[in-house]
């Protein structure tokens, strides 16, 4: 797919962050577990410019008027990524490639590894899901081991599948499954954002993500609108639309 570079402007960097589950505010709504959704859009994933994870992040989180966040490395997958914290137990990764084997072994590296070559910019949207086993016997595939250790030493675990279909497709999401979702990277902040994913725009065929996640799009979210245009070229996310307190903000 094209990778949409951004026109952003430059601001200070943020100071990194960890997350925090025993401070104030933490322990937010679990919404897959709460609302008992089957799959719901858990964040999306947004390839790192040509200046790298940390100055796409800050240019990013000052338009939308977030704080940026050190995510981490990502071992299985030759990763690293900064969070932006949004509401609704969401987020936007950024992400970039690391220099390692591994980048080049997993398929979700060799996706970050080409989105970034090609300039960066939004390289898909990724669903949550509590049954990862039913996708996988869905999909007749494995699942990916995925996780990243905190400086304190706490571990985030999840398992991933779908990342061929996103390379292949990239209108299809992948799915995710955390392990212990008290560490969701969306809780990396002490105060939930008052900024919430409200739209995503993506070129591709409502019919096909529809076979691909077992149910429409707009079943994945009760709060954020899908629209969808006919590819002029290859499928994938055009945009991603915010609500904030400033008003609609689309990248």
């Amino acid at each position: 797919m094209p990778w949409h570079r951004q026109s952003t402007t430059h601001s200070a960097s943020f100071p990194f962050n960890t997350l925090n589950p025993s401070a104030p505010g933490v322990f937010r709504q679990a919404w897959g577990l709460c609302h008992h959704e089957p799959m719901r859009v858990d964040h999306v994933s947004y390839a790192a410019e040509k200046d790298g994870v940390r100055a796409t992040a800050d240019r990013l989180a000052a338009q939308l008027g977030v704080r940026a966040v050190n995510g981490g490395v990502h071992p299985s997958f030759g990763t690293r990524n900064v969070i932006l914290p949004m509401a609704h137990e969401r987020y936007v990764e950024v992400v970039e490639p690391l220099d390692h084997p591994a980048t080049d072994k997993a398929p979700f590296g060799q996706a970050v590894k080409t989105a970034c070559e090609a300039g960066g910019g939004w390289m898909g949207w990724v669903v949550r899901v509590e049954d990862i086993a039913a996708v996988e016997q869905r999909l007749d595939r494995a699942s990916d081991e995925g996780h990243r250790v905190f400086p304190d030493g706490r571990r985030l675990d999840w398992r991933q599948i779908g990342v061929h279909g996103l390379i292949n497709d990239p209108q299809l999401p992948y799915f995710i499954h955390f392990l212990n979702p008290e560490l969701h990277p969306s809780r990396a902040v002490e105060v939930e954002p008052e900024v919430n994913i409200s739209g995503l725009t993506l070129a591709g065929d409502p019919a096909r993500v529809r076979e691909w996640l077992g149910l429409p799009a707009d079943k994945t979210s009760t709060v954020i609108d899908f629209s969808f245009i006919a590819p002029k070229g290859n499928a994938g996310l055009l945009s991603v639309t915010f609500d904030t307190p400033a008003g609609q903000i689309t990248i």
